[in-house]
């Protein structure tokens, strides 16, 4: 059903106004009750095709399909992320598509990036390689970061594959960057300047924000042996596709710093910083080759 609804002088109409205020009682009384106003928000805008500050500031006329708005704030009360109903997520700064064969990028992760850029300075790379790509987020804010470099996206998972070469045609960056199915570095033979991975690091037992469970992509999130399991298989791998002046810089969990700097150190690699997240955790290490 199509609502009409008038904006006038930066006020809302009533029936978008009650529309969305009865959205976030019905998301409050849900699992993200902090989030409610601002996903029934969010959730109008996307159904009416505009951004968020259009639809508190506009001064038009919109309709809105009301049957389609109150679909999604049931899925979002149920739990299934913002980011899977919109097909949308932000990541330093760029506008990606995200499905449920991805990951939902994370502010956390921006920590790699920012990592890389303490690193090289004044001497960015040329080559990246990013191990596990998904939606492409990281290969593609590295490159939006270095202008001149390329890079190489592997994931085991055609569907993530074909979401991250998406991304990057939307943003024009099919001409630096490539993406191929594989098994971390296994078939590679090239050196990389950096290199970037954000593996599965959630041991099953782990206990997890809402939604992400159940909705979000398990290979991609657990790893056995304490969350271990695939670092176990990388770290080794990293020396020999590093060059003599790259820089490896992975993502780990809430305590597994001390384990995976180990590893490391046994198998060539020279630990070279550690970067925390927004909650104070060490998230981003970053390794050059001893």
């Amino acid at each position: 059903m199509l609502t009409q609804v008038r904006y006038e002088g930066g006020h809302h109409g009533t029936s978008l106004f009650a529309l969305i205020s009865t959205a976030a009682r019905e998301l409050s009384a849900s699992a993200q009750p902090e989030t409610a106003r601002l996903d029934a928000e969010l959730l109008a805008a996307h159904v009416i095709g505009a951004d968020r500050s259009a639809l508190l500031l506009g001064a038009r006329r919109h309709q809105i399909d009301a049957d389609a708005y109150r679909a999604l704030i049931a899925r979002r009360a149920a739990g299934e992320p913002l980011a899977y109903i919109t097909g949308q997520a932000e990541f330093w700064s760029l506008a990606l598509k995200v499905t449920p064969d991805t990951l939902i990028p994370r502010a956390d992760s921006e920590s790699l990036i920012e990592a890389a850029l303490a690193h090289f300075g004044d001497r960015p790379p040329h080559r990246i390689l990013d191990l596990g790509t998904g939606s492409g987020c990281l290969l593609l804010a590295a490159l939006s970061e270095f202008p001149d470099a390329g890079g190489t996206g592997i994931d085991a998972s055609p569907a993530a594959l074909a979401v991250a070469m998406e991304n990057a045609a939307t943003l024009g960056m099919s001409d630096r960057a490539m993406f191929r199915r594989g098994d971390w570095c296994a078939e590679l033979t090239e050196a990389f300047d950096l290199i970037l991975c954000n593996p599965p690091y959630v041991d099953a037992a782990d206990i997890l924000g809402p939604g992400v469970r159940e909705h979000e992509p398990h290979p991609a999130l657990f790893a056995a042996a304490d969350g271990l399991a695939d670092y176990l298989i990388i770290v080794p791998q990293l020396a020999a596709r590093l060059t003599q002046r790259g820089v490896a810089i992975l993502e780990i969990g809430a305590g597994q710093g001390a384990a995976v700097r180990d590893m490391a150190a046994k198998n060539g690699l020279r630990f070279a910083d550690g970067r925390k997240d927004l909650a104070g955790h060490e998230r981003a290490l970053s390794f050059t080759r001893s």
